[in-house]
């Protein structure tokens, strides 16, 4: 099973069980920008205690995923994986949180088509932010290299103003200025 195998299989289960999700990280990124390698699946979504048995039902099958875990996410940290017990690939899922940019990233969210099923996916400028948020936490070059992925794909069809906004209120333009000024480039590979 490939990583886009799984992200289908994925996306049939939460559309079957009638989840509100929004498909992130580095899926998210390869849809809008330069796709690369992952070992995992990052998707939110929104969960309180009735669609907790939806989702250990939905994902019961095929998968190793402690109902416990499920429970748990409905406080922090917010988040639980699911092992996909035919590939080396994990699924994570991160409960979505009152924070209000990702409410306003969920609430702009895209439905597409992904192997054939309906998606809901991060808006490239959502999902450059989110890299950029991630990246001010934990510095990394691949989240970089991401978001630069997207801004060289998307180019001049990304809402900059709509950027700049949430950059200045994440604490992120310098670092989006950079990106959108071509000082960071999306790795080469």
């Amino acid at each position: 099973m490939t990583q886009y195998e799984l992200l289908a299989d994925c996306l049939r289960r939460l559309n079957a069980g009638g989840l509100e999700y929004m498909v992130t990280g580095s899926m998210a990124s390869n849809f809008w920008g330069m796709p690369r390698s992952t070992h995992d699946v990052d998707l939110v979504v929104r969960l309180d205690a009735a669609a907790v048995p939806v989702v250990i039902e939905a994902f019961h099958e095929g998968f190793f995923l402690q109902p416990d875990a499920v429970r748990s996410a409905l406080r922090p940290p917010f988040q639980f994986n699911a092992i996909d017990e035919r590939s080396p690939f994990k699924v994570d899922f991160w409960v979505l949180r009152d924070d209000a940019f990702e409410r306003n990233m969920f609430s702009r969210r895209r439905r597409v088509e992904v192997r054939g099923q309906p998606a809901w996916m991060a808006a490239p400028e959502d999902v450059i932010l989110h890299k950029l948020r991630w990246n001010q936490q934990t510095p990394s070059e691949r989240q970089l290299s991401d978001a630069a992925g997207i801004v060289a794909v998307q180019g001049q069809t990304l809402d900059r103003d709509y950027m700049t906004h949430w950059a200045a209120q994440l604490g992120v333009s310098d670092t989006l200025n950079d990106l959108l000024t071509g000082k960071i480039k999306p790795k080469n590979t």
